[in-house]
């Protein structure tokens, strides 16, 4: 595994003497949408903010600490101050929302085949990101950036850096050129990589599995519509199918030929049999191998293509997709659901439209949305941000600390209360896009990305619940009643009450089709992606939310408690013999833990009134280490099993507290300790240090979630305060 690049120094691109701009002249700007940009000033207009400095490795300038906190009170106070100058002049909060490995090389590989100018800054810094996160040992690159080598990160980002302009020569790329030979090379890449690489035309569409546009064309009753997939899954099969199906390749160029000398070094290109390595895949690749029953497809769909498809309905078929894609750029205003599939409909309206089109404009501005500077370097984000998200989560910890009317903090949290208000969905998208209602929701970071998504509506309506019910809150600022009720309404739609995992809630939908279409997951190298499937950290955030707003509203209120007592019978279902729940978005099961006893603690079940808590709150205490903290591997997502790791890391301590706290855990010992680690550990400008990435995505992707360390320590240390203090 690769060492942790947060904590090396020098940074192997220093080592390297490779070119850097100069990060004191790097700004972020935040728009009253929550939208986020760098900018790159020769003259800057401002000063630099504490936030800015602190994520590009700079001294942010806020107040030190020579001591270690005395009590819970003090970090707090000394968290809250430090965090509270990260907070933008919208009330957002920002981060660094990186980990996947293969988002650059999209943008990269897009760009040039577009002929789109790339930014000196941004391919300066981006080639320095990816050197910097190359494997330590062999060189090459992984999934995410704590993983291994693979073909699909080495081969991918090796392309996106001869883009940018490193040489063949150079070191780093023979080094890179080793690993990917020794690993099986370009021609046993994965499916994605195979498509990235098509386009680039460096490898032949005629090597690529099926992906064919006319499933568009198929009745939405059937489960394999791509209407019925999981949204990520479909939104970026819809650009791929349609590069697919039009063929679309850059034109062969200087360096395009150089690439398939350096890719191919064995063999000639233009005699490579492409159409024999369709299903070649390398070992290190296989995270989900192709199934029998996917093999057996596309052998079907090959011949298909081949031999039966009329011309007609292939060109039907491709105008379906093409007015889905303008839908979905449409819905966000070009930002789409995330980078990947952002990229690719930008890459089709250059080819289709042009570039002088309106589309191809305004993906080209959009770009900015995704790139982020880093001490690093310039990375990408897995979506445009996580505003609302940690928004709402430090809302929370603020009131719940009860510091939401103090002097000193009651302005962050209006700032903070006044951005959701700005980032609640305000009408739904078009009824053809193969969408739910988005009305009165959030969504993970931005209104204009557009995407309802269950837990993050019900963890913003649960923090401008927890504003609007202050004693100092002006009403005349609530949010209109018809938008909470819309939520609501929302929220009701999404919970699963049909044949799959009755009572649950998932991501973005309700569960449309059988997880049996897992068996044509074609992607290798992520898990449960074709359908939406049951989450429990998910059904725990909607039981809070809608235990917060029954509290507040009538609304419904029939179906809301219906819909909870339905939810919480699957959180105890989920809940496995050994007492734990597994987690999906984080690592792991302490995750999954906090969420699952705050939402049973919300109907009264905690350690002493119920078995199945007290179980839960026994396995967490279990895993407790000597230290007093708690820690996982984010191996424990793949392997679904408690995974240790050496030492304990703060966030899951945090997590662990809260959820024992929540239980109301009758012995203090166990929190004492854990609370005094919390408090060593924090440090001397009253945060707590990068540990371990902490977020997790189709159980094979990490993925960086750098806020939480801000605000759950704080929520554990103010919940332990006001329990046992």
């Amino acid at each position: 595994m690769p060492r942790n690049i947060k904590l090396v120094n020098p940074l192997p691109s220093e080592v390297l003497d490779l070119p850097a701009t100069n990060k004191h002249h790097w700004l972020l700007h935040s728009e009253p949408s929550g939208s986020q940009y760098w900018s790159y000033y020769d003259n800057p207009p401002r000063e630099q903010t504490p936030y800015e400095k602190y994520v590009l490795g700079l001294d942010p300038g806020t107040q030190t600490y020579d001591t270690p906190p005395a009590s819970p009170d003090v970090a707090i106070d000394r968290a809250l101050t430090y965090f509270a100058q990260f907070q933008q002049p919208n009330g957002m909060w920002s981060c660094q929302y990186g980990g996947p490995m293969f988002l650059i090389p999209g943008q990269v590989i897009a760009l040039y085949a577009t002929k789109s100018p790339i930014p000196k800054e941004w391919a300066i810094e981006m080639t320095r990101y990816l050197v910097n996160l190359a494997h330590p040992i062999d060189g090459g690159w992984g999934l995410h950036f704590t993983d291994k080598s693979t073909v699909f990160g080495t081969v991918l980002n090796y392309i996106a850096l001869r883009i940018l302009g490193l040489p063949a020569s150079h070191p780093v790329m023979k080094k890179a050129r080793h690993t990917m030979a020794k690993l099986g090379g370009p021609l046993k890449c994965p499916q994605w990589g195979k498509f990235w690489m098509c386009v680039l035309n460096v490898y032949s569409w005629d090597g690529m599995d099926p992906i064919p546009p006319e499933f568009w064309l198929l009745p939405y009753w059937l489960p394999i519509h791509p209407g019925r997939w999981w949204v990520h899954t479909r939104a970026v099969y819809l650009p791929m199918s349609y590069c697919y199906g039009a063929r679309i390749a850059a034109p062969v160029d200087d360096l395009i030929t150089e690439l398939r000398t350096e890719l191919y070094p064995d063999m000639v290109y233009d005699n490579i049999d492409f159409a024999k390595y369709k299903d070649a895949l390398s070992s290190v690749d296989a995270y989900y191998p192709p199934t029998g029953v996917l093999k057996l497809a596309n052998k079907f769909l090959s011949f298909w293509e081949t031999y039966l498809m009329p011309k007609k309905l292939k060109e039907k078929a491709l105008k379906e997709v093409k007015r889905q894609i303008d839908l979905e750029d449409l819905n966000s205003d070009y930002l789409d659901i995330g980078p990947v599939n952002n990229v690719m409909n930008f890459l089709i309206s250059y080819y289709v439209e042009g570039p002088d089109s309106v589309s191809y404009k305004r993906h080209y501005e959009r770009l900015a949305n995704f790139n982020y500077m880093t001490r690093e370097g310039m990375m990408m984000t897995g979506t445009d941000g996580v505003q609302v998200w940690d928004t709402s989560f430090t809302i929370q910890t603020i009131v719940g600390a009860g510091l939401a009317e103090s002097e000193k903090f009651g302005p962050v949290v209006r700032n903070a209360y006044n951005f959701l208000k700005n980032a609640q969905f305000v009408s739904n998208a078009h009824p053809d896009s193969y969408r739910e209602g988005r009305l009165g929701c959030w969504g993970f970071s931005t209104r204009t990305q557009g995407y309802t998504v269950s837990d993050c509506t019900a963890e913003a309506l649960k923090a401008v619940i927890m504003i609007q019910s202050l004693d100092s809150f002006n009403k005349s600022e609530s949010i209109d009643e018809t938008l909470l009720n819309s939520a609501i309404d929302v929220l009701l739609s999404l919970q699963n009450v049909g044949r799959f995992a009755f009572g649950s809630f998932a991501s973005y939908e309700p569960i449309r089709a059988t997880p049996l279409m897992e068996y044509m997951n074609s992607a290798t190298v992520f898990g449960n992606i074709m359908v939406e499937y049951p989450y429990v950290e998910c059904t725990d955030s909607v039981v809070i939310g809608l235990c917060n707003f029954r509290r507040v509203s009538s609304y419904r209120s029939d179906e809301v408690n219906r819909a909870i007592n339905n939810a919480c019978q699957y959180i105890l279902s989920a809940q496995r013999p050994d007492g734990s729940w597994v987690g999906a978005w984080a690592v792991c099961f302490t995750y999954a833990h906090m969420f699952a006893t705050e939402a049973l603690s919300n109907i009264g079940r905690t350690y002493e009134s119920d078995d199945q808590v007290r179980k839960g709150c026994d396995f967490l205490v279990t895993q407790q280490m000597e230290d007093g903290g708690w820690g996982e591997n984010f191996r424990a997502c793949e392997l679904c099993e408690y995974v240790p790791t050496a030492e304990s890391h703060c966030v899951q301590t945090a997590w662990a507290m809260i959820s024992l706290l929540y239980a109301q855990y009758p012995d203090k010992e166990p929190l004492e300790k854990a609370a005094k680690l919390l408090m060593d550990k924090q440090d001397r400008y009253g945060g707590w240090p990068y540990e371990e990435v902490e977020g997790v995505f189709n159980r094979t992707c990490t993925i960086e979630y750098p806020n939480y360390k801000f605000y759950f320590p704080v929520k554990a240390l103010s919940m332990y305060r006001k329990a046992w203090l």
